[in-house]
């Protein structure tokens, strides 16, 4: 790949480029169009000089943008690349492609002139559609592009070479490009072969927040990048071309020096030390010995585009965890559901064999088996239609005051039923007993927690539970002498159906404390817990309230 020095660094500008640059005036003429961009639409730049803008709109929109060019030059404003609408522009074989415009102003010898930056995005709009198999298919895509750049760049090679002595013509067209060093929206740069700064456009003090008096032949172009982006860049190529590559400007100019152009993405450093991502394409300036003089830098500030991919990336991250819920919850839905109802359709298929007096004594007890197997599964509905509500934001803190010694006693009762043989609770509080909380959120809590203490407990061992109430903070501490959590185990157990592996012999979904965790946070609470494998369990729950 071959490039012609030329000693006008605006003209260097505008043939290096590889992006599609285009100059119209106020008649919507085009003046001037680069290789690359009349390439990108399919033409050669003879074909679309002088013509009119609307050549590469498409009819339906034709109109609608003599309006908007009209009205651009009453109020100029400037755009950023990817700030704006997405755009659709026409080609010579009148197929469309969508792309992305930053637009800047230029005036010269009275006349308005819009300076257009023109980027194809048929690429970005095919990885919007289908982001989940970008992985594989970026490779292939940073390939075919980079031929057709490599393509394009020795046709601009080609091109130079066959540029002879300035006439009247090219001075016109270096006051163009003048211009656009000056207004385009973009950041352009332009180095010796060392990386030492030559030209520094205007959109380059603004992002970068250097004046171009601070930098011109005094900075290096390195200062702008993160140490540990090109040490890591130095490493990937070492591998990939298999010679040692240096980090620092070595790392950021290794393609260019082996004509290879590609745009990559880097992290910028402001001169406050800010940074922000850009998409960057280096480019070799040869002299006429073929030997490199410098590098053309442009870089585009893609920080809304990569907000934009990082919200897609979210939402189907967040998309393929609601589908692994619903199919755990399915999972264990059937499972837990099974065992209950083959309890109640086995003990209603006995109890109509049981008809006699005597026999009355099987009827009970097959009715407790059934009135069992129902609260069981009205429970593991209660925890399903919960974690749903939790789920969907649903559920509604409803504050008001109640005796807490009174609610704790009260739920203690209804579990009584639930005790193993010899199994028993100790109740303890200390401070005032109004406080203000939710008190059906609390119960759920306290139910959830004291059955699995009895779940998880012995028989013949002791329950305790203790609360106090002291400056505003409600203490709550459960204790049980059960099976305890396995150590390397402890720090999932607040995930949604995880169930402990010495636990496995034990009915539940793996729901309960999940649900505890969101209904202690929905009351401005922590929960925190003691806990080993044969030693029991200890949670500690404080609530900041008012009395």
């Amino acid at each position: 790949m071959t490039k012609k020095d030329v000693s006008n660094p605006f003209e260097a500008l505008f043939i290096n480029a590889t992006v599609g640059i285009l100059v119209v005036n106020a008649k919507g003429e085009i003046c001037m169009i680069n290789d690359f961009g009349a390439a990108m639409m399919g033409y050669k730049k003879e074909e679309l000089t002088g013509q009119q803008l609307e050549i590469l709109i498409p009819h339906r929109f034709r109109e609608k943008h003599k309006v908007n060019h009209q009205n651009f030059y009453k109020k100029p404003v400037k755009r950023a690349m990817g700030r704006g609408p997405n755009f659709v522009a026409l080609r010579k074989n009148k197929k469309e492609i969508p792309v992305d415009i930053s637009l800047g102003t230029y005036k010269d010898q009275n006349q308005d002139f819009a300076i257009a930056i023109i980027t194809d995005i048929s690429e970005k709009k095919k990885k919007e559609e289908a982001l989940n198999k970008l992985t594989a298919e970026l490779e292939k895509k940073v390939e075919r592009r980079t031929h057709k750049l490599s393509e394009t760049v020795k046709k601009l090679k080609k091109t130079i070479e066959n540029i002879n002595e300035k006439d009247k013509a090219l001075q016109e067209t270096n006051r163009f490009l003048e211009g656009l060093l000056l207004h385009a929206p973009s950041i352009i740069i332009v180095t010796d072969a060392h990386g030492k700064i030559r030209i520094f456009n205007q959109c380059a003090e603004r992002m970068l927040g250097y004046s171009a008096r601070e930098i011109i032949n005094k900075k290096n172009i390195s200062q702008f990048h993160c140490k540990e982006e090109t040490e890591k860049k130095a490493t990937q190529l070492s591998h990939q071309m298999k010679e040692r590559v240096e980090p620092g400007l070595e790392s950021l100019i290794a393609a260019a020096k082996k004509n290879i152009t590609r745009e990559t993405e880097w992290t910028y450093i402001r001169k406050d030390k800010s940074r922000f991502p850009v998409s960057l394409t280096v480019s070799a300036i040869l002299d006429e010995n073929n030997q490199i003089s410098g590098y053309l830098w442009i870089a585009i500030d893609i920080t809304e585009r990569k907000k934009v991919m990082d919200e897609m990336s979210n939402a189907l991250d967040k998309e393929r965890q609601l589908g692994e819920l619903k199919t755990r919850f399915v999972s264990v839905a059937s499972h837990e559901f099974r065992t209950p109802l083959s309890t109640i359709l086995s003990s209603v298929y006995l109890l109509s064999k049981y008809t006699t007096t005597e026999e009355q004594p099987k009827r009970d007890k097959h009715i407790q088996r059934i009135d069992g197997s129902i609260k069981e599964l009205n429970d593991l509905l209660n925890d399903f239609l919960s974690l749903g509500k939790i789920e969907e934001g649903k559920i509604q803190v409803r504050w008001s005051q109640f005796d807490i010694a009174h609610e704790i006693l009260e739920s203690i009762e209804e579990l009584k039923t639930q005790l193993k043989p010899g199994q028993h609770f100790t109740f303890s509080h200390k401070g005032p007993n109004t406080v203000l909380l939710d008190p059906s959120l609390l119960k759920h809590i306290l139910l959830n927690l004291l059955s699995n203490a009895i779940k998880f407990s012995p028989e013949n061992s002791s329950i305790a539970i203790t609360s106090s109430y002291s400056g505003n903070q409600l203490g709550l501490v459960i204790k049980d002498q059960g099976i305890g959590i396995p150590r390397n185990e402890q720090a999932h157990i607040f995930e949604r159906f995880f169930r402990a592996s010495n636990a496995d012999n034990i009915k539940g979904t793996g729901l309960g404390l999940h649900i505890v965790l969101k209904y202690t946070e929905l009351l401005n609470g922590s929960i925190r817990y003691k806990s080993d494998t044969g030693k029991g369990t200890e949670f500690i729950l404080s609530f900041k309230t008012s009395s």
